[in-house]
C-alpha cells in the first residue's frame, strides 16, 4: 500500500467513525449511507487509489474532466454524475454514468430520454431541488416539481430514484438541517403523488462540511470531497 492509499485509509476511518454516530443519533443503520468521493479536483491516479481502498462510488462534476478519468478507470466503481449538466454534454454522460444527480429542468429530461431510448437503457436519475432558494444555485423551484414531474410522465427512459439539494455553505451544520429536513419532505410528498417514473428512495445530500446533518436527516448519499480526497 501505497502512502497516500494510507493516507485515504486513515481519512476514510476518521469519516466512518463520524458517519457511524451520525447514524447512531438518528437511529439509522450504517448501510444505509453510502459515501460518494467527489473527485472532480484529482487526477485519475488519484481516483485509482481511491478505488484500490475500498471507496467505490466516484463523482465528478465536469464532463470534459471526467470523460478521460472514466476512460481509465470506468469499468471500476460507480459512477455518479454530481455537476450541472449541459443539454449538449447529455450524449457523453448517458451509458458511462449509471447515475446522474442534476436534473433539474425539462429539456435535459428530454434529452437524456432520446439519449436512454437510443441504448435501450432507462436512466436513473436524481431531481435536483433548490431547497435553499439561493439564486446561486442550479436545481428546481420546490414550487416547479409538481408541473416538472407531470410534464416528465409518459418519458419511459428516465426513471427518478432520488433528491438532490446543496446546502448555503455555513460555519454551524445546524443551519443547513431545515435544508436537508425540507428534502426529506419533499421525498414524502412525491411518492404521494406515486408518479409511475418517481419513486424517491435516495437523498443526495450532505458534503464535507455539513453531512453528519444530512444523515441525521435521512441522507442515503453524502457526497465528499476535501475532507476524503486531497488535490495534488
Amino acid at each position: 500500500m501505497t502512502n497516500e492509499q494510507q493516507a485515504i485509509k486513515d481519512r476514510l476511518q476518521a469519516i466512518e467513525e463520524r458517519i457511524q454516530a451520525a447514524c447512531d443519533r438518528a437511529g439509522r443503520k450504517r448501510e444505509e449511507v453510502k459515501i460518494i468521493a467527489v473527485t472532480k479536483y484529482i487526477d485519475a491516479q488519484a481516483i485509482g487509489d481511491l478505488l484500490d481502498v475500498g471507496v467505490m462510488d466516484i463523482g465528478e462534476n465536469r464532463v470534459q474532466d471526467a470523460l478521460p478519468k472514466h476512460e481509465l478507470h470506468g469499468d471500476r466503481g460507480t459512477w455518479h454524475f454530481i455537476g450541472h449538466l449541459q443539454t449538449n454534454k447529455a450524449k457523453e454522460v448517458v451509458g458511462r454514468f449509471p447515475y446522474i444527480h442534476s436534473l433539474d429542468r425539462v429539456s435535459l429530461a428530454q434529452e437524456l430520454n432520446k439519449r436512454g431510448e437510443a441504448l435501450d437503457t432507462v436512466v436513473n436519475c436524481f431531481l435536483q431541488v433548490n431547497i435553499s432558494g439561493e439564486e446561486t444555485k442550479f436545481g428546481l423551484s420546490p414550487n416547479d416539481v409538481l408541473a416538472f414531474l407531470r410534464e416528465t410522465s409518459n418519458m419511459k427512459h428516465i426513471k427518478i430514484i432520488g433528491l438532490m439539494t446543496m446546502a448555503p455553505v455555513v460555519d454551524n451544520q445546524e443551519e443547513a438541517r431545515q435544508v436537508f429536513r425540507g428534502l426529506y419532505e419533499w421525498k414524502e410528498r412525491i411518492n404521494e403523488w406515486a408518479f409511475p417514473h418517481a419513486h424517491i428512495e435516495e437523498l443526495s445530500m450532505g458534503m464535507s462540511s455539513d453531512f453528519e446533518v444530512a444523515i441525521e436527516e435521512g441522507a442515503t448519499y453524502i457526497r465528499l470531497g476535501s475532507v476524503l480526497v486531497k488535490p495534488e
